[in-house]
């Protein structure tokens, strides 16, 4: 699998061209591709978004989508990976392929200093305990999920919020579900380089595929 860092703040309608290009163009034999993004500013709307979770947008662009899931945002400081697999030929079904994404989240989260971070039923991402000041502990978001897959192959993929401004998550309800709190790992005490966790976090998922591959 080829990983490829796009340069800069990139521009997410752009990127989203590109996924739906390389998907529609691909055959049996192209090989997959392991994005690793940074975007501009954006909310994004997945098939099941609706306008009305988003609350206070004030001038970030919107832009509806066809991943699956409702709205996030997407900036900087925040990982992007949009890993394009052909689940086919890594013998993934749709629910393995999901499960394997939250697992590399959380075993990368673990390499930083991050434990407890774990699934949360019915709602896909990977969530960490926390306690916000005069709050009581609750689970809050730290990774989001929102995939898409055409003919057996993957796109779109995931975010994991490493040390951003998290005020924009306040004007909407993150992934359809109002007062959701959400996190980065700088809140959380941990200080990482971006490009090392996007590393981590890459070389965690290509292993999972792998060992699964050699076990299916």
């Amino acid at each position: 699998m080829q990983i490829k860092r796009l340069d800069g703040l990139a521009d997410y309608q752009a990127t989203f061209d590109a996924m739906r290009a390389f998907t529609a163009n691909r055959t049996t034999e192209t090989e997959d591709e392991l994005w690793q993004v940074e975007h501009a500013p954006v909310y994004t709307l997945g098939q099941a978004g609706k306008p009305e979770h988003i609350l206070n947008p004030k001038n970030i662009p919107i832009i509806r989508s066809n991943r699956g899931g409702q709205v996030t945002y997407h900036g900087p400081g925040q990982i992007v990976l949009y890993p394009l697999i052909n689940l086919h030929r890594v013998q993934l079904f749709v629910r393995d392929y999901v499960n394997l994404l939250e697992e590399a989240i959380i075993q990368t989260l673990a390499e930083f200093g991050i434990r407890h971070a774990q699934r949360k039923e019915g709602a896909p991402g990977v969530y960490v305990p926390y306690q916000a000041q005069g709050m009581p502990l609750d689970l809050a978001k730290i990774a989001a999920l929102g995939v898409k897959v055409s003919n057996g192959c993957t796109y779109h993929g995931l975010s994991l919020n490493v040390n951003m401004d998290l005020s924009p998550f306040y004007g909407i309800n993150p992934c359809g579900y109002a007062g959701l709190q959400t996190i980065d790992m700088f809140s959380l005490g941990v200080n990482a380089e971006w490009q090392a966790v996007a590393d981590s976090l890459s070389a965690r998922l290509i292993h999972l595929i792998e060992q699964h591959q050699a076990i299916a």
